[in-house]
C-alpha cells in the first residue's frame, strides 16, 4: 500500500512538474519512441505513459474554477483561478500574484482572500476590497445554461459611485463566461 502511495505521490509530482515546465508531450513522444523496440518493455512502458496522459487530460479538463466572468447588466468583471495563484490584481501588483479579483463599475478592485470548491458547479468566495478595510462572503454557482449565478451573503459591502454617492451593488448577479 505504501509502495502505491508513493508511486501515485511520484506520478502527480511529474505531472505537475511537465505541465509547468510545458514539455509534457515531448516526453510522451520520447518515451514512445525509447522503448518501441522491446514489444514487452514497450507495452509496459506504453501503459504507463498512456496513464500518465489520462491522469493529464483530467488535471486539465477538470478546471472550472478557472474562469473569466463578466455581468453586462452591472458591468462588473471578475477573474479567477482558484487553483493557484496566477492572476496579477491590478493596482496591487507590489503583492504578486493572486487567486482573482473583481472590478469593472464598483468601487476600487475586489481580490479573492480565501475561497472553498463545495464541487464543479458551486464555490464560497471571500473577497476584500483594495483598502483591506472591508470583506464580502459570496457564492458562485454554475447554472445549467453554463452562466453562474453570483450571491454576496450578508450585509453587501461592494458598492459603486453613482454621482457623489456610494450604492449598494445587487444582492445577486447573473454572469456569463467573458471571451
Amino acid at each position: 500500500m505504501l509502495k502505491k502511495k508513493r508511486f501515485v505521490l511520484f506520478i502527480y509530482k511529474c505531472i505537475r512538474f511537465l505541465l509547468q515546465h510545458n514539455t509534457f508531450f515531448t516526453i510522451f513522444v520520447g518515451v514512445y519512441n525509447t522503448y518501441r523496440v522491446n514489444t514487452k518493455l514497450h507495452m509496459r512502458r506504453w501503459a504507463t505513459t498512456a496513464v500518465m496522459f489520462a491522469i493529464f487530460t483530467a488535471v486539465i479538463g477538470g478546471q472550472p474554477w478557472k474562469l473569466q466572468l463578466h455581468c453586462p447588466e452591472e458591468k462588473i468583471d471578475l477573474r479567477l483561478d482558484l487553483y493557484e495563484e496566477s492572476i496579477e490584481v491590478p493596482g496591487l501588483e507590489a503583492f504578486g500574484p493572486m487567486n482573482g479579483y473583481m472590478d469593472g463599475n464598483i468601487y476600487g478592485v475586489w481580490y479573492v482572500v480565501s475561497f472553498d470548491i463545495k464541487d464543479d458547479k458551486q464555490a464560497s468566495i471571500t473577497i476584500a476590497n483594495d483598502l483591506g478595510s472591508e470583506d464580502q462572503k459570496l457564492t458562485l454557482t454554475q447554472n445549467p445554461d453554463s452562466s453562474y449565478q453570483l450571491k454576496f451573503l450578508g450585509y453587501n459591502a461592494v458598492k459603486r459611485a453613482q454621482g457623489k454617492k456610494l450604492v449598494k451593488i445587487p444582492s445577486e448577479m447573473k454572469m456569463i463566461i467573458k471571451k
